[in-house]
């Protein structure tokens, strides 16, 4: 999909100027089938309208995800996926139940084009009022994909900082982000939840719905909270409070991981920044749209470092024991996907900076490791430098940006597949830590 897309995109007829070089289409191509929203031109002014819904078709299938649309095609052409396919299928999406495959299918494709019409719909009705009604109906769908998909692009330049006071905007974004965010089982549970109290049923959630949505409103949170502490003199001085509340919640949600923005990154505190980028590292959720280590990776990994000071030997949430191998499969993703971003870097600065002082280089550590996050979680927040960076910077951001979204999956499905047997077994010995 992504070559694909390189090559429409490098066609004169995707741009409304010089065509899109290899370099910038692949970029573009990338950065939207992975869904994170980082950009090298203006989608809204360099793209003409066949470039821009090349984009907005590779987000939908990044978003929905590759593995989603190939068991359409086959099961469109009668041929039917081999065990081992649907156990990866239902991995991807995050269904444990056996069930068809078909149905599986055909559910999370109805779900998301029914609340990516009615969000499009709505924020039609709310651009119409500067807009005539088609381009409106129009700017509704893109954002309303995007959003969704938490992908990020906007057709605007300066995203949608100029809908910053608006609840119909801002609420509408919130809530695709944060649905497009949840992961698809836990909408499923929900649902199920929802006609189990309607009916005077004890309503029960899955352990994975209860860590997810517990996580996320702790995120959201912390993260509203620490935005207005630390912007407060700064981006926030001068708005109204009902303004200055709904930027904070808006910037909390969505680096996990949307990549909008109604304030400008380039103008926030150092101390927003670095929360951003917490945020933007753990990001969304296993089965969703979304990118980062993910929610319940974190959760884990937080609940492992609790039990272990308290002395349990068991991992516990909620009333509930997680396997062992499920606890180290959080672990290796926390640490590889550090790893993997720490080199990213390293080898972003390299390019980017040379041997240039720290003084001399301003704060372009920070600029770039934002920009190195942001690519990993699938996130598109930049703080202005993505457009600057060379040739050999993009394309290692193109890097980054394929493996924040294949990696932390591929490598959890590595990790649980594998149970290689210890052929010997050594003598132990003790080893001094801390």
């Amino acid at each position: 999909m992504i070559l694909v897309g390189t090559f429409l995109l490098m066609t004169p007829a995707a741009a409304a100027g010089a065509p899109l070089g290899f370099v910038d289409a692949l970029f573009t191509a990338t950065s939207a089938t992975c869904v994170t929203g980082l950009v090298v031109v203006d989608t809204g002014t360099a793209l003409s309208p066949f470039g821009q819904a090349v984009v907005l078709v590779l987000i939908q299938v990044g978003g929905l995800g590759i593995m989603t649309y190939s068991s359409i095609f086959l099961l469109a052409l009668g041929r039917r996926l081999s065990f081992r396919g649907e156990a990866l299928l239902e991995d991807t999406i995050g269904r444990r139940e056996r069930t068809s495959v078909g149905q599986l299918v055909r559910d999370v494709v109805l779900f998301t084009l029914a609340i990516e019409a009615v969000a499009a719909l709505l924020l039609a009705g709310a651009f119409a009022r500067t807009l005539p009604a088609a381009e409106a109906l129009y700017h509704g769908l893109f954002h309303s994909v995007s959003a969704f998909c938490n992908a990020g692009f906007s057709l605007y330049s300066a995203s949608l900082t100029e809908h910053r006071g608006s609840w119909w905007v801002n609420g509408t974004v919130i809530g695709l982000v944060t649905l497009g965010g949840l992961g698809f089982v836990v909408l499923e549970d929900l649902k199920g939840a929802w006609a189990d109290w309607r009916a005077g049923r004890a309503v029960r959630l899955r352990l994975h719905s209860k860590v997810v949505l517990a996580g996320t409103l702790v995120l959201t949170v912390a993260g509203t909270a620490g935005i207005w502490l630390f912007e407060r003199g700064n981006a926030l001085t001068g708005l109204p409070p009902g303004e200055a509340l709904l930027a904070c919640l808006f910037q909390a949600v969505t680096p996990r991981t949307a990549g909008f923005n109604t304030l400008d990154y380039a103008g926030l505190t150092h101390t927003t920044l670095l929360l951003t980028l917490l945020l933007m590292f753990v990001g969304a959720n296993p089965g969703s749209c979304g990118g980062g280590i993910k929610v319940t990776t974190a959760a884990l990994v937080a609940a492992l470092f609790r039990d272990r000071l308290l002395g349990r030997r068991r991992i516990s949430l909620f009333r509930r024991t997680v396997p062992d191998p499920t606890v180290a499969r959080a672990v290796t993703i926390l640490l590889a996907s550090f790893l993997f971003a720490t080199a990213a870097v390293f080898g972003l600065l390299a390019l980017e900076v040379g041997p240039v002082p720290h003084t001399a280089a301003g704060g372009a550590f920070l600029d770039y490791f934002f920009e190195v996050v942001s690519a990993f979680g699938t996130v598109g927040l930049s703080t202005g430098v993505t457009p600057s960076l060379s040739p050999p910077g993009r394309l290692l951001l193109t890097a980054v940006m394929f493996a924040g979204r294949l990696g932390p999956l591929t490598l959890a499905m590595a990790v649980g597949m594998r149970e290689e047997r210890d052929r010997v077994s050594y003598a132990q010995e003790n080893l001094m830590v801390g």
